[in-house]
């Protein structure tokens, strides 16, 4: 008997161990943070809710009740039915609860201050919409414009993508579809379909029990705030979609090449989002497919081609942006205090749950890293921790991480799927009060 329960009571201990850590390290993010925004203090982190990006402001608003009830929903009814449902249905209801779920969230902030205003200040791409009248042009010449203190400077987040994020929003307006409550309902429709999109590549993978588990856990994650609303979000969603095709690509091989259009897409919604690379990287592995990453590629270079074509050569524009992140307040926060707080907010954003599977995926990587590269669940999770690790260390973002890698973070959800199944609804509670718990104290700035 002992032998038994033994190692599984050692695993618990261990991940609640493995929470407690990461809560130290919020904590200490958060009392560091504090004193360095104290006048006189001499370091300046431009974070007022540190590590978070937004202000403490303990609030309620028209979203809270709806939030509370669908959290308690979901921890209740969500697991039985991710367990007996249609593949298919089951997919179709996670969505619609992903949307309401971070709408709900949104709607905490109220209306317009945490929906339709989020994309419009002067900092947001749809600040720039209107003054582009001519698609072709605004390609050929957007390199030109990345760097600041020039007349036709681009604003803070078009000149810190590459091109494709600031069209997605032009494509918009050009289909009538104007303003920032068109734009944010395109973000979370897009966004919300990471929450399906990595249940699906597990399920391709051969682990459709693990992607049944994870569903619920997708639909409360903590960073659906972010999702609603940032154009990361966005980014997500369309990233997450391209590596779920490569996955499917294992049945019909053709998607790998709408899979690879996507991605390479991604190349250009965020330059950033060439870590994604390992994370691909890892499908293919698991699919041992290798045909697919040859038809994924060439999805990737039909874009990278077709944006060259017009005038935008990618590389270029990622010099220009490493040399205008530093003319900015990248100079002046320490990277001594965000290369460890940017992981702190990672973990807010990711919830206990996600903590304590990561932690599990660690170990058994660590105890077999031969049989890992044959296990959907732990390869997944350790390519999204690298990624993260890779994007930390690169100093290229500081502060505002919680949003900028959404597109990292919904792939360490698989690390649920390690929990026991016996206290999965209690981390499913958990996941969801951190999310109603930091949307209430903090106005999100995204």
């Amino acid at each position: 008997m002992s032998t038994v329960t033994a190692p599984s009571r050692t695993g618990r201990r261990a991940d609640l161990i493995a929470v407690g850590l990461a809560m130290l390290v919020v904590a200490a993010a958060i009392a560091v943070g504090l004193h360095y925004n104290r006048p006189g203090s001499g370091v300046v982190i431009y974070a007022f809710a540190p590590p978070l990006f937004g202000l403490w402001l303990p609030h309620v608003g028209p979203g809270s009740v709806a939030a509370v009830v669908l959290a308690l929903v979901v921890v209740t009814k969500g697991p039985l039915l991710a367990a007996r449902l249609g593949w298919r249905p089951l997919l179709a209801l996670g969505y619609v609860t992903a949307l309401a779920w971070t709408f709900s969230l949104a709607m905490v902030d109220g209306w317009a201050r945490g929906f339709t205003g989020r994309l419009t200040t002067e900092h947001e791409y749809l600040h720039e919409v209107p003054g582009i009248t001519d698609i072709p042009k605004m390609l050929a010449e957007f390199s030109s414009r990345i760097l600041d203190f020039q007349p036709d400077s681009w604003t803070t987040h078009v000149s810190g993508h590459p091109p494709g994020a600031t069209l997605v929003f032009v494509w918009l307006d050009r289909l009538g579809l104007q303003g920032g409550a068109w734009a944010s309902t395109v973000v979370v429709l897009v966004g919300c379909l990471a929450v399906v999109a990595v249940p699906v590549t597990l399920a391709a993978l051969g682990r459709q029990d693990a992607a049944r588990t994870v569903l619920p856990f997708a639909v409360l994650t903590p960073g659906a705030i972010w999702i609603g609303v940032s154009a990361d979000g966005l980014f997500a969603g369309v990233t997450a979609t391209g590596i779920a095709l490569l996955a499917l690509a294992t049945r019909r091989r053709i998607l790998a090449l709408p899979g690879g259009l996507l991605l390479g897409f991604g190349l250009f919604l965020s330059y950033g989002l060439v870590l994604l690379g390992v994370i691909v990287l890892a499908v293919v592995v698991l699919t041992r497919e290798w045909r697919i990453l040859l038809l994924a590629t060439a999805g990737v270079a039909v874009v990278v081609v077709a944006f060259a074509l017009a005038g935008f050569w990618w590389l270029d524009g990622y010099h220009l942006v490493v040399e205008r992140y530093y003319q900015g307040i990248a100079t002046l926060r320490p990277y001594s205090y965000w290369v460890w707080a940017d992981i702190a907010a990672v973990l807010i954003a990711l919830g206990p749950a996600v903590i304590a599977g990561t932690r599990r995926a660690g170990a058994e990587f660590l105890a077999g890293p031969k049989r890992s590269f044959r296990e959907p669940v732990t390869l997944i999770v350790v390519a999204a921790v690298l990624a993260i690790a890779f994007a930390d260390l690169s100093g290229l973002s500081k502060a505002e991480v919680e949003r900028i890698w959404l597109p990292f973070e919904v792939w360490l959800l698989p690390a649920v799927a390690l929990l026991p199944p016996k206290g999965r609804r209690w981390w499913l509670a958990a996941s969801a009060a951190t999310a109603l718990v930091v949307n209430h104290l903090v106005l999100t700035s995204w």
